[in-house]
């Protein structure tokens, strides 16, 4: 599913980079032609005006009206250039009367209308092989004082234009397959990378219904058989009373773990500051380790809790900021063995107000310390069904840290322990 899924995204990017790509370079390849042929025709005007001007100082233009021409001297005034395919110049009657060319297959008569245009022109070598030539004609209207006195229409050879243009075509034709190659293989790259959190939320997602189907499948049975117990008769009070209280603490359980998907849902971004209140820290964790001395005697553990004499107010969400720090000592007291120590601290560091909760447990693994905060990650998958966890208690923490602009960091070793450290802004 997910390589289909890169697939389609790589062939998208591609589709839309490639055909912005083409798009572009078509427009390019266009504007450069034009850029040459521009170029081309600024020359074309100049060597017809060079001619023009030479023409109207030695024609009169009485005789050119009466078609009289002075040969020899129209003739120095149409130099012939190399760089010119042919000169023709033509009477206002716009008959032909002199020209200059290789082709001796002339019209006699001007078919052309002022201005430029591109022709091909067939013609055979000495060898009788055909050739084909492109070249660019212009036709001007040549006037003295005011009047008009003839033709001029000159050409030259489109060589150079034609090379250039296709040394650009080459280059778009061998860049543009390449590009769209790279373009293919950066959409697959980056389609990976787009994927990677949506596989890492999926492959979460089938942890998490693979243990939750496990974890409220057992409940949910104990749930049925007790209440089908209780009602075999005869009825035994106690019995009865026995099989209600199982039912109420499996209900109790599947009951802690729709509040904490929910409290997930519900506190995402940062709280709203209108609905925050000043609190004294001290006294809030104080409350919370009191709560904890009883369980620590039952677990054999020791508790201790260093706690300042002077009160630190901050703005918080208390009950959200119980519930996080209470998740850090539940993990603490679950992971670590008898006769080992949970020590819950506060203290005050670069105007930030610290909670610190250590222990001298199990640890965590160095590989795993960077998603011990993601949502269902399990560090160890058979130990957390042993002591009934969802992986959820730390992400709700780090959520409810960072919706008080907070931040909340771990230092673990395997074997010797972990501190977990809540910072938050003071007032």
């Amino acid at each position: 599913m997910f390589a289909r899924s890169r697939r389609n995204l790589a062939n998208l990017f591609a589709l839309s980079m490639g055909s912005i790509l083409i798009v572009f370079a078509a427009i390019g390849y266009y504007l450069r032609v034009e850029d040459e042929l521009q170029k081309f025709d600024v020359f074309l005007f100049g060597q017809s005006k060079k001619i023009a001007e030479n023409a109207q100082r030695l024609l009169y233009l009485q005789q050119l009206q009466m078609g009289e021409v002075d040969i020899s001297a129209l003739t120095n005034a149409l130099p012939m250039s190399s760089e010119l395919s042919y000169i023709r110049w033509y009477n206002v009657n716009q008959q032909l009367i002199l020209f200059y060319s290789n082709n001796k297959a002339v019209s006699r008569t001007l078919t052309s209308a002022p201005g430029y245009q591109t022709l091909q022109i067939n013609s055979n070598d000495q060898q009788g092989k055909s050739n084909t030539e492109w070249i660019r004609e212009l036709t001007i209207k040549v006037a003295h004082n005011n009047t008009l006195i003839g033709y001029l229409q000159i050409a030259a050879p489109l060589t150079t234009v034609r090379s250039t243009v296709d040394r650009a075509r080459f280059f778009l034709a061998l860049g543009v397959p390449v590009t769209l190659g790279v373009i293919g293989i950066t959409g697959w790259f980056l389609g990976g990378l787009a994927m990677q959190p949506t596989r890492r939320a999926y492959e979460q997602l089938q942890r998490f219904t693979a243990d939750a189907s496990h974890e409220l499948r057992a409940p949910v049975a104990a749930v049925l058989s007790n209440a089908q117990v209780a009602l075999i008769p005869p009825f035994d009070e106690s019995e009865l009373r026995f099989r209600l209280e199982n039912i109420v603490d499996v209900a109790k359980s599947m009951s802690n773990l729709i509040a904490n998907l929910l409290l997930l849902s519900r506190h995402e971004g940062n709280l709203d500051a209108s609905g925050l209140k000043n609190i004294n820290l001290v006294e809030l964790v104080a409350n919370i380790s009191n709560n904890y001395q009883e369980q620590a005697t039952s677990q054999n553990l020791i508790f201790t809790s260093q706690l300042p004499e002077e009160a630190i107010t901050i703005k918080a969400e208390p009950d959200l900021l119980k519930q996080a720090i209470v998740n850090l000592l539940s993990n603490a007291f679950k992971y670590t063995p008898a006769n080992g120590s949970v020590k819950l601290r506060v203290l005050v560091q670069s105007r930030q107000a610290v909670i610190q909760v250590e222990d001298s447990g199990i640890g965590i693994p160095e590989q795993d310390l960077p998603n011990i905060f993601e949502r269902f990650y399990r560090v160890d998958t058979v130990r957390s069904r042993q002591t009934g966890g969802f992986g959820l208690g730390l992400a709700i923490a780090q959520q409810i840290v960072q919706a008080h602009q907070g931040k909340i960091t771990v230092n673990s070793l395997v074997g010797q322990g972990s501190i977990f450290q809540i910072e938050l802004p003071l007032m």
